[in-house]
């Protein structure tokens, strides 16, 4: 009788142990994931979510400002910050770039944000709205190469600009044109 109750009880601890196992893996998903708003998780996916879009934006900001990389803040932040190559790799608030530096960093980001978008879904389209202006002669040829890159591998590119040297580079462009105070026309011309 005892050996067959020590069986039972051996039986029953090989249960409980693995009982505790299983309830590890759900206090360790709890941890991670687990609040009653839903906060934790959305900001995992989020990091996630960013961690994937900041590799994208790189890879594009090796062509367009080598200079520059973009990191999180550290922790479990979303907030960015650009790594300067030229300052020995010191994390820089964003805030802090120039008028073209951070176009050029929000280039990254919009091409990053759709090559994401186009591995899920063929978009084919990428759409700019200004920001041009704000370019030294040097970063707007870079930034005109990649869209010329990027035109050549069969995306489509639209730009909304002012710059009379970026209009220079697209054979169909839309173009706004006042004829009097509150009123335009709208001219399709292919060149």
């Amino acid at each position: 009788e005892d050996d067959a109750r020590r069986a039972v009880q051996r039986e029953r601890a090989a249960a409980l142990e693995s009982l505790r196992i299983e309830a590890g893996t759900w206090e360790t998903l709890s941890r991670l994931v687990g609040s009653a708003d839903g906060k934790k998780l959305r900001v995992l996916v989020q990091s996630i979510a960013l961690d994937v879009l900041l590799s994208h934006a790189n890879h594009h900001l090796r062509v367009l400002a080598p200079r520059y990389q973009l990191a999180r803040r550290g922790g479990a932040s979303l907030a960015l910050d650009v790594v300067d190559g030229e300052l020995e790799g010191s994390p820089r608030a964003t805030s802090s770039l120039s008028g073209g530096e951070r176009f050029l960093v929000s280039l990254a980001l919009a091409l990053g944000l759709g090559t994401m978008t186009a591995e899920r879904d063929d978009v084919g389209s990428l759409f700019l709205d200004e920001g041009f202006g704000s370019l030294d002669e040097e970063s707007l040829e870079q930034a005109l190469e990649v869209l010329d890159a990027l035109r050549q591998a069969g995306r489509q590119i639209g730009v909304v600009s002012h710059v009379g040297r970026l209009a220079e580079r697209f054979s169909v462009r839309v173009e706004v044109l006042p004829v009097q105070p509150g009123e335009s026309i709208v001219r399709v011309r292919a060149v």
